[in-house]
């Protein structure tokens, strides 16, 4: 073979330097890559070309090239040799599959192209599954059909076949009520147990009872309540220099106010809670979370209905009740008759042999403020209030809402333990990690101990006011505790069922007789969203069903209007403004949108909306009685009825009634009411007249006619 051209001249490699040209160098006649096994060696020579023989490494001598015939006979040899190892591998892999292959890696491997054999001898050779044996199922109140199939271990058919037998035509996917899921239990032998719902937080944070050497004083809790405008803001105002009161609107408490002022070198943290029993629910929570209760009566005005309420609460949350009369600087004031109404209520103040102190006080004259400060500490004193700082803080959330440069912020209460910024907390269906916490004087803390209320930055949603807080291990806790909450209300509202939502809302109201007036409450915090749901509920009666089917934080927004527009809702506003969006969407899908700033003023406006909804009242009022005494038949008039007015007046515009033998044959209006041959109104008692029924002639003697109005009663 000519050498390349672009070797030509090409001095030999310094390795190949005087070494001697190998058989075939420059040759042509052997493929490039084809190799032929040497026997006598048992490994592999390149065959030279042009030369017969092989090459041999130890000798270098030649051998006789195999003729044609040869060749072929090696090759079916060779070939026979590799398909006897191939049979020998394949059988190997059966017994391997055979012994240990599992079901699943032999249907992967049968994907892959192997006889179906294997999977076959696999069948054989698996043991068989074995159902467990079901004695004991746990269900909760409502569940569907399809679950309990599945905790039976059963088909959806064969519960319902049970169900069919016993009258119930249902399908997999009904919700059935505890007792049928007992009945299909029964049928399988299998025992239904209710199940226990278990509070995911307590079960996280469960902790074991305290030696009492590891706590500490701690400073009490007060709450004010009373009735509203009986002076509770400016007692509080007189108590810690401020004024609360002239910031609200129309000087009525709309929140709840947290504050900690310090009295001879003890603190107090004050409680401030709205005295309108629409916050009911609020004092509820205030009551529960203190230790001391101040109830305000004013001593012109006496005991109210909230205060009743207030003394309720006090009393349902084991807290201590320090009465205060306030406003004793009025001419009317009449401090006996406040605690003669007490002793109504169970309260026998100290100066008429009881336990409960009363002390007389007037915010504007500033007297009496020091002495009930001093019952206060006397009463934290018998108390005995201690508490663990050194632990994980826990405590309640007293308000919360939505900050626009901050966030969701809510104001907590730490009830054991010390918060620490950078702690991570979840509460309810909120988490997230402490970014800041300032106290009530604005001034920005690392840490809070028991019984101090802070306003806390970072969590990830608004929580609802009431919720108890923990601070979790990590954060990874706090979001999976969170996220179970959520999914536990998600599975609630799917299985609700009243579940509201745009794709059934309208079919409900059309299927049922009950009307629904929708309202979408939105308000500036969470505890006025609270406090306006529960007034609308109070306001729901037989007739009329006010449904809340969405309350929030913040100003009314398109997504409110939206979802207004698609239920037939109105939209409260309270102490919030619409964005300009909104306002613009409202006009367009003409969308009610009433704003408030003080809250039974959003509730004289809904109860008149829903008296406007009612259906009239009306009752039946008899005017008078008649007899039929002769039949008259007229050709193309049809039968008249000659009677006489028994008692009271017979008018043909009112409705009749024909009774016979002490039943109602007939109902309905007169045709003609005659007296002679003249058209009358009326014919009073004493009088004879004609009567034509409406559609009907089947009248006899003796038939009696009672005239009757159907009159409206005003609601």
């Amino acid at each position: 073979r000519p050498p390349r051209p672009d070797q030509a001249g090409r001095p030999p490699r310094p390795d190949q330097a005087g070494r001697p040209p190998r058989p075939g160098d420059g040759q042509s006649g052997m493929r490039n890559g084809f190799q032929k096994r040497d026997e006598s060696r048992g490994g592999f020579a390149a065959r030279p070309a042009g030369k017969p023989g092989f090459v041999k490494k130890e000798d270098k001598k030649t051998v006789a090239e195999p003729s044609k015939d040869d060749r072929k006979q090696d090759w079916k040899k060779n070939e026979l040799m590799r398909t006897v190892k191939a049979k020998d591998n394949k059988d190997a892999e059966k017994k391997e599959n055979k012994t240990f292959l599992t079901k699943q890696e032999s249907r992967g491997k049968l994907r892959s192209g192997k006889s179906k054999k294997v999977e076959n001898v696999i069948k054989k050779e698996m043991p068989k599954k074995v159902e467990p044996v079901i004695t004991q199922i746990v269900v909760p109140e409502e569940i569907m059909i399809k679950e309990i199939a599945e905790k039976l271990h059963k088909s959806g058919a064969d519960i319902l076949k049970i169900l069919m037998k016993k009258g119930i035509m249902a399908s997999v996917n009904q919700i059935v009520d505890f007792e049928t899921a007992v009945f299909i239990g029964e049928s399988f032998n299998v025992s239904v147990e209710p199940y226990v719902e278990v509070d995911v937080f307590e079960e996280a944070f469960s902790e074991d009872a305290e030696d009492d050497s590891k706590k500490a004083e701690r400073p009490p809790v007060v709450v004010v309540m009373g009735h509203v405008d009986h002076g509770k803001t400016s007692l509080l105002d007189v108590i810690r220099d401020s004024s609360v009161q002239q910031s609200e609107a129309g000087g009525i408490t709309q929140h709840i106010g947290a504050y900690t002022v310090t009295i001879n070198d003890r603190p107090i943290t004050f409680l401030d809670t709205p005295g309108h029993e629409a916050f009911t629910a609020m004092r509820m929570r205030g009551a529960q979370i203190t230790d001391i209760a101040i109830l305000a009566i004013a001593a012109d005005d006496g005991v109210m209905p909230q205060t009743v309420e207030a003394i309720n609460h006090a009393k349902a949350a084991g807290v201590e009740i320090i009465v205060a009369i306030t406003m004793m600087d009025r001419a009317s004031a009449n401090p006996d008759k406040v605690k003669q109404e007490l002793t109504e209520h169970g309260l026998l103040v100290e100066d008429w042999g009881g336990e409960t102190i009363a002390v007389p006080v007037s915010a504007r004259q500033r007297t009496g403020i020091e002495q009930l400060l001093e019952m206060i500490i006397l009463v934290a004193d018998m108390k005995e209030l201690r508490a663990n700082p050194n632990k994980p803080a826990r405590g309640s959330i007293i308000e919360a809402k939505l900050d626009k440069g901050r966030g969701p912020v809510a104001t907590v209460l730490i009830q054991d333990g010390t918060l620490k910024v950078g702690d991570p907390v979840v509460a309810g269906h909120t988490f997230g990690k402490i970014r800041a916490m300032i106290d009530d004087k604005g001034k920005r803390q690392k840490k809070a101990g028991p019984s101090i209320p802070v306003e806390i930055v970072g969590l990830s949603d608004v929580p609802t006011a009431g919720d108890t807080f923990y601070v979790a291990t990590h954060e990874k806790q706090a979001r999976l505790l969170s996220e179970s909450v959520i999914a536990k209300s998600r599975v609630g509202m799917i299985k609700a069922p009243n579940k509201v939502s745009l794709d059934d809302l309208f079919q409900q109201i059309q299927a049922g007789n009950i009307k629904e007036l929708n309202v979408v409450v939105k308000a500036d915090v969470q505890g006025s969203v609270e406090a306006l749901k529960t007034s609308l509920d109070k306001l729901t009666n037989n007739e009329v069903r006010i449904k809340t089917i969405h309350g929030g934080v913040g100003a009314v927004t398109e997504s409110d209007v939206m979802l207004a527009s698609a239920s037939n809702a109105i939209i409260i506003g309270f102490n919030v403004r619409p964005e300009p969006m909104a306002k613009s969407v409202a006009d367009t899908e003409k969308v009610d949108i009433r704003l408030y700033r003080v809250i039974y003023s959003a509730i004289d406006d809904i109860t008149a909306a829903m008296k406007g909804m009612l259906d009239p009242v009306y009752t039946e009022k008899v005017l008078g009685h008649a007899e039929i005494r002769q039949l008259f038949r007229a050709s193309g008039v049809g039968t008249i009825g000659g009677a006489h007015v028994l008692d009271g007046v017979i008018r043909r515009n009112a409705q009749v009634r024909i009774i016979r033998d002490g039943r109602v044959v007939y109902e309905g209006t007169l045709d003609t009411l005659r007296r002679f041959k003249d058209d009358v109104r009326e014919v009073t008692s004493g009088y004879d007249c004609g009567l034509l029924f409406h559609r009907f002639n089947d009248i006899k003697e003796n038939d009696k006619v009672e005239s009757f109005t159907m009159e409206e009663i005003p609601r």
